[in-house]
């Protein structure tokens, strides 16, 4: 379901009312490349025999959204470039502004997992490492299969084909009275790029001098300080939530003690344990296990135990 909503943004955000600039098939590629790059990073690792946890799992969704970035962070620098220019020089300009941006986020959130391999528990080592390596994997996709068919997308926009026939289509300077759907290859004349979508002159005409406005300036300030201050209380109200069992490998003998636990021990309530810290006692003795089995006997009388 999550992939299904994620395709369906994607192609959404880069639908066009233009025929020749709809990127629809842009986006799909972008999806299509973080869909390789987990499946190339966890056949590596199932395939060097690192174990596979529950909470590893999760980790498809995580590389998504990366790859979605980076994909939308490639397509807004590709629609800056002169539409007019070889399709090798519009690849270069959006690489230098893309990969730069591309490279450190990802370094820092593979560092950032890799990081975990520090933990002691083993399942928070296994997920760390799998996705950790799924987003170098994500990025050296980005950078040469997305990269690739974002090229010979350009290719098709500089020999003004529709997106979906990959027929030839005239420009709205040749052909002034069809409709969009046999129309198309626009651009603004003054930059020489792309026609801006309404959603970018939105935010440049109306949001950003709404949001430069000395009260807005005023009211962000408050509903920051609202938001830290909630956020500090909610930190003190966090309380402790995961199965312990998610945290070892699905082989471990671990995992099936607190199922066996559960299944069997449940409605006993938690356990109760009796540590003995004096280094004196002398266990062999007979009065020391006579003491001990009064003292057990003690703790099972009923005024210790809850009224129900």
């Amino acid at each position: 379901m999550t992939y299904f909503l994620a395709i369906n943004i994607a192609v959404a955000s880069c639908l066009r009312l233009d025929c020749v600039r709809n990127k629809v098939w842009v986006a799909l590629a972008g999806v299509l490349s973080t869909g390789l790059a987990v499946l190339t990073s966890f056949g590596l690792l199932l395939f060097c025999g690192m174990p596979f946890s529950m909470t590893v799992a999760s980790a498809p969704f995580l590389i998504l959204g990366i790859g979605v970035d980076d994909m939308f962070i490639m397509i807004s620098c590709w629609q800056r470039t002169r539409v007019h220019d070889k399709v090798e020089d519009r690849m270069a300009e959006t690489y230098k502004e893309a990969a730069v941006s591309i490279t450190i986020t990802t370094l820092t959130d593979a560092l950032a997992f890799y990081v975990g391999l520090l933990t002691p528990f083993r399942s928070v080592q296994s997920f760390c490492t799998y996705t950790g390596t799924a987003i170098l994997f994500c990025y050296i996709y980005n950078i040469t299969f997305f990269g690739a068919c974002l090229a010979l997308n350009g290719r098709r926009e500089r020999s003004n084909r529709h997106w979906l026939t990959f027929r030839k289509v005239k420009t709205p300077d040749e052909d002034n009275k069809s409709n969009a759907c046999s129309v198309g290859g626009a651009y603004d004349p003054e930059t020489g790029a792309e026609v801006g979508m309404p959603i970018n002159v939105f935010f440049k005409e109306r949001y950003g001098p709404f949001l430069t406005n000395i009260w807005t300036k005023v009211f962000v300030v408050f509903l920051y300080v609202g938001y830290l201050a909630g956020s500090v209380y909610g930190c003190f109200q966090m309380e402790e939530g995961i199965d312990l069992k998610h945290l070892a490998p699905d082989d471990s003998y671990v995992a099936s003690y607190y199922d066996n636990e559960d299944r069997y021990f449940s409605s006993y309530g938690p356990f109760v344990m009796l540590v003995i810290k004096d280094k004196n006692v002398q266990y062999w003795e007979t009065s020391a296990r006579q003491n001990l089995k009064k003292c057990l006997k003690n703790l099972n009388h009923p005024k210790w135990l809850p009224k129900t």
